[in-house]
């Protein structure tokens, strides 16, 4: 089945170098080199699980479909897929923002302190089983497998290009309908009068009708309102489920299930109410050599030439193989993010990933 986002995925690159050339000649610091690699890594993470679980997924959506209550055909399966899934989306994104174990998962899109194109590849290696539940009514409702893998794929797509800041407002009827970069810079803000808008997808009617738009009027300050402060992509996926778990243990009675359904902003009581969010704040950044930073820039370009090979050639490698190739990979975006970060640990891991890796080339070429 054709797959628009493996075949995007170069043309996603080639974009993220034209944004960074054109904001450079603008004076605009649109890239830092390892908040970059970190979007990055966390998006290769996310491309090698759905390597992994995609049939998976598409296995549960199928067999809801096998027990549809009715059949969609032709243009009409294709109209209630499209409206369908956005606004479905709307509903898993808006919920993601307010629910703790939902906002587990997606919390890894807003982490980056930076607004560019690299931002709308990071992502969670849980969203795709946090999504699912949300779009299997369109299953019983008779829209098939391939339709609504193909609809869901093309709305990934189009949410890459307007995670930009050198788009500015656009007028008409445009903005009234369809998902604009000065809309979608408000979401990823956390200026107090930005937060939990603009939840839409390729549309910006739903939060239009349900009172979730904001108006882009003020510079936006991206990130999340507690920092994760790490370049490392394991631990930028799992850290809000760690705090949640830590919070879990603190907590008596009822409020151990409540944090996990409660809203982020939720406080058990007794506790003390957070301050204001520093909108002043500096952004996270690690001083690193010249040195340091074309090795991590070279290794994580192999690391990314390796995830192509593995996307396009999954069908064709043993079950074993593509396990281990994966596990390599993500071994490697660990020691290059704790390379970022100047940890003790990461130089001995890197040495360790790079002799496994010759060990493995030399038993191949026997």
């Amino acid at each position: 089945m054709f797959d628009p986002i493996a075949v995007s995925v170069p043309l996603f690159v080639v974009a993220i170098g034209v944004e960074a050339a054109v904001a450079h000649r603008r004076g605009i610091r649109a890239y830092r080199l390892a908040d970059t690699i970190t979007d990055l890594s966390c998006g290769v993470a996310s491309q090698l699980e759905g390597v992994a679980f995609m049939a998976a997924q598409l296995g549960v959506y199928a067999w809801f479909y096998a027990h549809r209550v009715t059949s969609l055909q032709g243009w009409l399966a294709w109209a209630v897929a499209f409206v369908g899934v956005d606004f479905l989306y709307y509903w898993w994104h808006r919920l993601s923002h307010e629910v703790n174990f939902l906002w587990a998962a997606h919390v890894v899109h807003h982490q980056s302190e930076d607004y560019n194109l690299a931002v709308a590849l990071r992502q969670s290696i849980t969203t795709g089983w946090s999504a699912l539940p949300f779009y299997l009514p369109l299953a019983l409702a008779g829209v098939s497998t391939e339709i609504f893998a193909f609809i869901h794929a093309l709305s990934i797509v189009y949410q890459f290009w307007f995670h930009t800041r050198l788009v500015g407002k656009v007028r008409g009827v445009l903005d009234y309908v369809v998902n604009l970069p000065h809309h979608h810079r408000v979401h990823h803000a956390i200026n107090p009068q930005y937060l939990d808008k603009n939840y839409g997808a390729t549309l910006i009617v739903w939060d239009r009708l349900f009172g979730t738009y904001a108006e882009e009027n003020e510079p936006c300050v991206y990130g999340i309102t507690k920092p994760l402060a790490s370049f490392n992509p394991l631990w930028a996926q799992v850290h809000f489920f760690m705090e949640l778990a830590q919070r879990t243990l603190a907590l008596r009675g009822a409020d151990r299930l409540r944090v996990w359904v409660a809203s982020p902003a939720w406080k058990p009581r007794g506790a003390e109410e957070s301050g204001p969010v520093d909108l002043g704040r500096p952004q996270y950044d690690v001083a690193l050599t010249p040195a340091r930073r074309r090795y991590v820039g070279a290794q994580f370009a192999v690391l990314l030439a390796a995830m192509s090979v593995v996307i396009l050639a999954r069908g064709l490698l043993p079950r074993a193989s593509l396990i281990v190739v994966c596990v390599g990979i993500g071994a490697g975006l660990v020691s290059l993010g704790g390379l970022l970060e100047r940890r003790r640990w990461a130089a001995p891991l890197e040495l360790v990933r790079l002799a496994t890796l010759a060990g493995g080339f030399a038993l191949a070429l026997r």
